[in-house]
């Protein structure tokens, strides 16, 4: 297959100069891994101490990963993509709230981006985290089992009732539902609550889906246990796919805690874990929905070439692929010009409550060996071909 990802004139083709060189400015510095922990802990700093930062941060981090503070201000972004055949996907960014009264502000949010979605063909997808509807710790306990206090079995029922109310809006509006995954200790009450979705609303085809993080070593065989179930209830699994974004955190506290990390030993044993993953989808796309959430050059072309092995139409609704806003445009942008379904995760929210996302972009993009060098030569080879200096 043509090495279709390093035409750079439609990688980069909606940046303008000034764009491309700051774009170019942003990758040098994350790639000085240094320097990346120093910027976030004055970052953090400057937020906790109330310093005026946001107009630097908006210039330089914030306007290069993000659509803008409200989905209103998104609109501009979605509709330039759109003129390039990338949708996309409107991720209220705001993380680490606690209060009932935060979770009900990212219901209200994620409903309103329904809304969106129903009007747009350029937004062909809502999404939301199960943190943004519930306490952390709370996900933790229900997963574990435990007993639940008078007050936590209330604040349950009031995280079920919020995906109970996104999933039937998605549902009756018709609008596809991405709910992401997060930590591995709280996974599990997340994805039983995902299922029990899917098993009321994916009885025709896949309205929702939920996402597997394939550094986990266990996550192949909870999708072939979900599609046994799918099997014998009758439902359709949508999943998205990724490799994840919480190594450190995963691997720092199953030492601390003792228990074997739930992540795979090895770069190429997750590449392994998530192209067995798409191929075991591909295998059952008659029953299933794909969003290939990558920014893997390898991966893409594999998928690619599925299609083509299972004749299957390169626009096929049941199969998107999907990348971050700010990054792989190479990918989004040439697999979009030749026909493909692509949709780019294009987060808002105010400036300070999208900051624990941006620091963690930044970090991913430190440790994920490659994909900040890759980054930063795609944008160099543009530069050279507009003949910037």
């Amino acid at each position: 297959m043509d090495k279709i990802f390093n035409n750079t004139q439609v990688a980069f083709t909606l940046k303008s100069n000034t764009e491309l060189n700051r774009a170019y400015f942003l990758f040098k510095l994350i790639a000085c891994e240094p320097l990346v922990k120093i910027g976030t802990a004055v970052t953090n700093l400057a937020i906790k101490a109330h310093l005026p930062v946001e107009g630097l941060i908006r210039a330089t981090v914030f306007d290069h990963f993000c659509g803008g503070v409200n989905e209103l201000d998104c609109l501009s972004v979605v509709d330039k993509m759109y003129t390039k055949g990338v949708s996309s996907v409107l991720d209220y960014s705001v993380e680490g709230k606690e209060e009932e009264a935060q979770f009900d502000a990212a219901l209200k949010m994620t409903l309103k981006t329904i809304e969106f979605a129903k009007e747009r063909q350029a937004i062909p997808f809502a999404v939301f985290k199960p943190t943004g509807f519930g306490r952390l710790d709370l996900y933790t306990k229900v997963g574990e089992k435990s007993a639940l206090t008078a007050a936590e079995q209330l604040e349950w029922n009031n995280v079920k009732i919020r995906f109970e109310k996104v999933c039937k809006t998605a549902y009756d509006k018709d609008v596809s539902l991405l709910i992401d995954a997060e930590e591995s200790w709280m996974q599990d009450a997340a994805d039983d609550l995902v299922e029990e979705m899917m098993r009321k609303y994916n009885k025709e085809k896949v309205i929702v889906f939920s996402t597997l993080q394939m550094y986990r070593w266990d996550r192949l065989d909870y999708l072939k246990s979900l599609h046994e179930r799918a099997k014998a209830k009758g439902f359709y699994i949508g999943m998205k796919l990724v490799r994840g974004a919480y190594m450190e955190k995963e691997n720092k506290r199953a030492e601390e805690l003792g228990y074997p990390t739930p992540i795979c030993a090895s770069k190429q044993a997750t590449d392994d874990n998530y192209n067995a993953a798409v191929d075991y989808m591909m295998q059952h796309i008659d029953k299933m929905a794909l969003f290939a959430g990558t920014h893997n050059e390898e991966s893409s072309y594999k998928l690619l070439e599925m299609l083509k092995a299972n004749n299957i139409a390169i626009n096929d609704n049941r199969i998107w692929f999907g990348q971050l806003y700010g990054m792989s445009d190479n990918i989004s942008y040439n697999l979009a010009s030749n026909g493909y379904n692509v949709a780019k995760y294009l987060p808002f929210g105010p400036v300070r409550d999208v900051m624990p996302y941006l620091i963690r972009r930044a970090e991913e993009n430190t440790s994920v060996a490659g994909q900040t060098s890759r980054e930063l030569n795609l944008l160099k080879t543009e530069r050279e071909r507009r003949k910037l200096k």
